[in-house]
């Protein structure tokens, strides 16, 4: 039977030791409640460290047993291991650069040793119960290397990978000195899923600038594969939520609440202890509210939980610290006495006391400096059922994006929050419930459930996807079919691309002529007097003359403007114009002024920009300008912009490889027909092909071809495999 295991790092139980004895206890968080209904469901699995340190033999096989009972597979990790990979290389490396504080992290190589060392542990537990047919979905930036892992022992099991934190941009990822090892983890999976597009862009940017790949719109290619990068705004169990308000338990709370808050309103707030939440310019904030707004002393209070979490270590220490001064400052200067402007508790309070706050708050202040989602204004909004009340939100939240009814703030601007208190505090009730109704809408639709099956769902659709390119890739079945058509056919068109095609891509066009290897090739693809070899290439006609003129080779240069028989002479197509070359000229020269390593080629109709010199980003960048700004200018003059690879060419519309291709198959009858491309406009020849043709793409599976191949190598390799009479 086919499972799902589910890894993280931590499993949904906490393990409490009463008097020797270690007792289970299910976690409440919202992961745990997402993924209940699958862990729990027939043989499926979820692997995680249990929380604790247990290193009597004894005691790990009893907890094993234990934990087994409920679908739950512990990774046991000593003192050392959790000191280097959680508390260090996790959460003093990865967590501060992912979270825009770069300034504290720590780059050491011990930690990146354990945390390599600690991601193989899980792998090797993993690999005792994945089973051929198995989907794995691996979560967060514990285990960023473990897809990778996973694939080099099992390359044909379905993985996904979700990430709870942000994603940074390429200028602060670029830090870590293990960059291209992280995302080389990290592609090991099919699926990627992060919580914000914004999270999404910045992977994408981060790999094709870190690593040798290729990416089109959000698909990576890698290895030989393709891993889907996507958006999945995580949600939270809306129902529970709903529902808590009503129970006996949290109305007693509430009544507590309204006894003790008859008079004062109350701006909500509640985080875990961290640097990236923002607790201390929101204190400052509600500080500058009460020196401002005068007025408001003695009706509002700040009534703040801190959770507490990881305070042992310095930086956290500090933070604690700066918190209590900052609450007795605040308390010390404006309280009175029946009158505590901050109610402030440090620790964890039970779900049924939050639920209660959260119903009860008229404001609920969630401004972190970054988040990943942030799940505590997406409570606050389900626990409003009366739709009513404030949800002043941090634009730097992933659940910015989703809840934009919200008021939504810039957790730097300290006068920003203030004023936004005072806005909510005097907000209608009837605008209130408009902005409230709209939030509860989306968080009800868009909940944890709703998230598991939107991803799950859209794995098997990856899975699907990279099959059907298997099935699409020129593999040995499809050769022996290609070669067995071509020894019985009687008369044969093969069209070839150049640039990418019969050769690699090279920085400077001029270094890309044939080499010895490939003349040969073509002498003895042309040699048999059934077959024409048809070179299309977008190559001034002059340089393509000049290697291949005295070759026994039909040529069509410049995407068709020239075109010459293998006994002929060049002639070009009539009725072409190029005088619209002086108003784009200094267009295109603008645009090489600014780029560094740019430069223009003129062919007899088509102009070219190349950036395949440029600094990686840079010439993408100005491409895309260059592209819309001549689109503007080609609108009505019958000129095509066409982007390729590392190009932006414009030419007469009437010039096109398609057309080209099939002037050539309109001078005989073919009974085999093959064209290959690696570029766009070889798209235009694929089109143009009856049904039976072979049409092959080079290099990408996005396409119009019925195949693909990976590399000119391979194009080469199939070409010979034709040429070998042992092999017809």
């Amino acid at each position: 039977m086919r499972k799902t295991i589910i890894v993280s790092n931590r499993l949904p139980v906490k393990i409490t030791d009463k008097n020797g004895e270690l007792t289970l206890q299910t976690s409440e968080g919202g992961l745990a409640t997402g993924l209940g209904s699958i862990y729990r469901d027939g043989n499926n699995i979820w692997i995680g460290w249990p929380g604790e340190e247990i290193s009597d033999p004894k005691e790990q096989e009893k907890i094993t047993k234990q934990l087994r009972q409920s679908n739950l597979m512990p990774v046991f990790l000593s003192q050392e291991e959790i000191n280097n990979y959680y508390e260090g290389f996790s959460n003093e490396t990865l967590w501060p650069v992912f979270h825009y504080m770069a300034v504290y992290a720590r780059y050491e190589q011990v930690h990146w040793d354990t945390y390599y060392e600690v991601n193989k542990k899980f792998r090797d537990i993993i690999l005792q119960v994945a089973a051929k047919g198995d989907t794995i979905w691996i979560h967060d930036y514990q285990l960023l290397l473990l897809p990778g892992m996973i694939r080099a022992e099992m390359p044909d099991i379905s993985v996904g990978f979700f990430q709870h934190i942000p994603f940074p941009s390429f200028e602060l990822f670029r830090l870590i000195p293990w960059r291209a090892e992280i995302l080389e983890g990290m592609l090991g999976a099919d699926l990627m899923g992060f919580h914000t597009y914004d999270d999404t862009r910045h992977f994408l940017e981060a790999v094709t600038r870190i690593l040798p790949v290729t990416t089109a719109a959000n698909v990576v290619s890698y290895n030989d594969r393709s891993i889907v990068v996507e958006t999945f705004p995580m949600g939270i169990d809306y129902d529970k939520y709903s529902s808590l308000v009503g129970t006996p338990a949290v109305q007693q709370q509430v009544r507590q609440l309204k006894e003790n808050f008859q008079q004062e309103r109350m701006v909500l707030s509640i985080d875990r202890l961290d640097y990236s939440k923002g607790i201390l310019q929101r204190l400052e904030a509600f500080e500058l509210l009460l020196q401002m707004y005068p007025e408001y002393q003695g009706k509002v209070i700040l009534y703040m939980i801190v959770v507490p979490s990881r305070d042992t270590v310095p930086k956290y220490k500090e933070l604690r610290d700066d918190i209590d001064k900052q609450v007795g400052n605040i308390n010390a200067r404006f309280r009175t006495l029946s009158w505590h402007p901050v109610q402030y508790f440090y620790r964890s309070y039970p779900v049924e006391v939050l639920s209660a706050l959260y119903s009860f708050a008229d404001i609920g202040l969630v401004t972190p400096m970054r988040d990943g989602m942030n799940l505590v204004s997406k409570e606050y909004v389900a626990s409003r059922i009366n739709n009513d009340g404030v949800l002043i939100l941090s634009e730097m939240a992933g659940a910015s994006k989703e809840l934009i009814d919200a008021i939504i703030v810039n957790p730097n601007n300290i006068g920003a929050i203030a004023r936004a208190i005072v806005d909510a505090l005097n907000m209608p009730l009837a605008e209130q419930e408009r902005r409230m109704k709209q939030m509860r809408q989306v968080v009800s639709k868009f909940n944890i459930h709703h998230w598991v099956q939107l991803f799950m769902t859209k794995l098997e659709e990856v899975n699907l996807m990279q099959q059907n390119m298997l099935a699409r890739m020129v593999n040995q079945e499809t050769a022996v079919q290609l070669r067995q058509e071509y020894r019985q056919a009687n008369k044969r068109i093969i069209f070839l691309d150049y640039d990418g095609t019969l050769v690699g891509f090279q920085a400077n066009i001029d270094q890309a002529s044939p080499d010895p290897d490939l003349y040969q090739l073509l002498r003895d693809l042309a040699a048999p007097p059934e077959n024409d070899v048809v070179m299309i290439s977008g190559r001034n006609h002059a340089t393509l003359g000049e290697w291949f003129g005295h070759m026994p080779l039909d040529l069509i240069a410049e995407h068709g403007a020239w075109q010459k028989t293998k006994e002929g002479e060049w002639y070009q197509l009539p009725g072409l114009s190029d005088s619209w070359k002086q108003d784009l000229i200094p267009v295109m020269e603008q645009f090489t002024d600014r780029t560094p390593g740019a430069f223009i080629e003129e062919k007899s109709y088509s102009l070219v920009w190349h950036y395949r010199k440029v600094e990686s980003g840079l010439g993408e960048l100005r491409a895309n300008e260059l592209a819309d700004t001549l689109r503007f200018y080609t609108a009505e003059q019958g000129l095509q912009v066409l982007p390729g690879d590392k190009v932006i060419e414009v030419k007469n519309i009437e010039i096109n490889k398609g057309k080209a291709a099939l002037s050539w198959l309109n001078h005989k009858k073919y009974d085999f027909i093959m064209a290959m491309g690696d570029d766009v406009t070889d798209e235009d020849i694929f089109k143009s092909m009856p049904s039976n043709a072979f049409t092959i793409k080079i290099g990408s599976q996005v396409s119009a071809a019925q195949y693909y191949l990976r590399s000119y190598h391979e194009v080469r390799h199939l070409l010979r495999t034709l040429t070998r009479k042992s092999e017809l």
